[in-house]
């Protein structure tokens, strides 16, 4: 049987280096322990691949030739830099016997590689912005110009942002490793609010789909390398229930809908059972933390046929048990939105006027106080809450329901 299959396109072969760098470059890190010649050797791989591939087909396992040709590529510049000459030493102990066929051995994949990276960009002596622009830089394989578009920031500031965060993993001797178990409950949240922050900002924009998707990637490699951490099947689940609604959220002419309003027939089934079944598997370990909650409660939701048939007992349960794990007053503002259906209007109302002073600027304090207000019969309150919310929505889609609102 030949060893390579059909020839591919220069768009298969850009999907394939996308889907393998974040391993490529892990495997690199560690054996010749520069991220910079890491990623320039990787690059090389690519660009001979672009070359051979379209004449030679895909090989069996494209990461594992990637990792090889970039690792020769890459001693080749240590033998011609004197300076690398110690990195060469290490990195020569890695190389295939001379005896090996002119092909490149592939390797298989090095599942803790990815790990020790992901710790390595999240870890605590870096600055958050710079976590999450190493994760996507380093994991994701994200270019520099895409993490700047994603976070509305200059591309130079991005680079800058990136060069300074790689030069204080050097200078500061930042291990490359996954925390000893002892330190691992401390890491471990940092790792996974990077994640998160990535997926919230992909999810709360129709347009960046694409920064979701890398988040629930990075989820399910964490829960892949992780599987006893009950924390990280949180995330995944709650990753995926969220981005399941994604097809619901918008309505044909592009306006946001909410919840409540949205067709459930078009909600992605096979998200929601995977997320249920990792629900579940998070229930049975007996140790929640707040990603689980949360997952719960967006569990709670996608179970129901329609909005009439949410339950609302139990949503104002987990809410009561994530502000137990984590006290703050959106976490307070949701629970009374639950409460207001359980309780009615009135004791959810108490509840938002004595979040409004911490949450003056958050606009959906407003929207919820002004649909109160309403379902009260206080009209002329609720017209003045929902200007408010208008006057601090950000979004262009959230400030374009909550006008849509006001005018009906």
């Amino acid at each position: 049987m030949d060893a390579v299959t059909t020839a591919p396109s220069s768009a298969e072969i850009s999907r394939i280096f996308a889907e393998e760098y974040g391993r490529c470059v892990a495997t690199l890190v560690r054996t010749l322990g520069d991220i910079d010649l890491a990623e320039e050797a990787v690059q090389d791989a690519v660009t001979v691949a672009l070359t051979r591939w379209p004449a030679d087909g895909v090989p069996p396992n494209p990461g594992g030739w990637i990792v090889t040709t970039a690792r020769r590529r890459a001693l080749d510049r240590l033998r011609r830099d004197a300076v690398g000459r110690d990195k060469e030493a290490r990195a020569a102990r890695e190389e295939p016997p001379p005896e090996e066929p002119e092909e490149p051995a592939e390797e298989g994949p090095v599942h803790d590689d990815r790990l020790r990276m992901v710790f390595t960009c999240c870890h605590p002596a870096l600055a958050l912005p710079a976590r999450v622009a190493l994760t996507l830089r380093l994991l994701g394989g994200l270019e520099t110009p895409e993490i700047a578009r994603a976070f509305l920031v200059p591309e130079a500031t991005m680079a800058q942002r990136i060069v300074r965060a790689k030069n204080k993993i050097r200078a500061a001797l930042i291990p490359y490793r996954v925390p000893r178990d002892a330190d691992l409950p401390d890491r471990l949240p940092g790792v996974l609010a990077v994640v998160y922050l990535v997926f919230t900002e992909g999810h709360a924009t129709a347009t960046r789909d694409d920064l979701a998707a890398e988040a629930i990637r990075l989820g399910r490699l964490l829960a892949e390398l992780m599987p006893d951490e009950p924390e990280v099947l949180g995330l995944l689940a709650l990753m995926l229930l969220s981005e399941a609604r994604r097809p619901a959220r918008t309505a044909p002419d592009g306006s946001r809908v909410l919840l409540a309003d949205q067709d459930r027939a078009r909600w992605d089934r096979a998200l929601i059972d995977e997320g249920l079944d990792l629900v579940r598997r998070c229930l049975r370990r007996g140790r929640p933390g707040p990603y689980q909650v949360q997952a719960a409660i967006n569990a709670v939701h996608v179970s129901a046929p329609d909005a009439a048939s949410t339950d609302w007992a139990q949503l104002v349960a987990l809410h009561d048990q994530l502000l137990a794990l984590t006290p703050s007053p959106t976490v307070a503002l949701n629970r009374a939105v639950a409460l207001a259906e359980t309780e009615g209007p009135a004791a959810a109302l108490v509840i938002v006027d004595e979040l409004a002073e911490r949450l003056d600027r958050y606009h959906l304090l407003h929207a919820v106080r002004a649909d109160l207000l309403r379902r009260l019969g206080r009209d002329d309150e609720a017209d003045r809450a929902l200007d408010a919310a208008i006057a601090r929505a950000d979004d262009p889609d959230d400030r374009a329901l909550l006008v849509a609102r006001r005018s009906g």
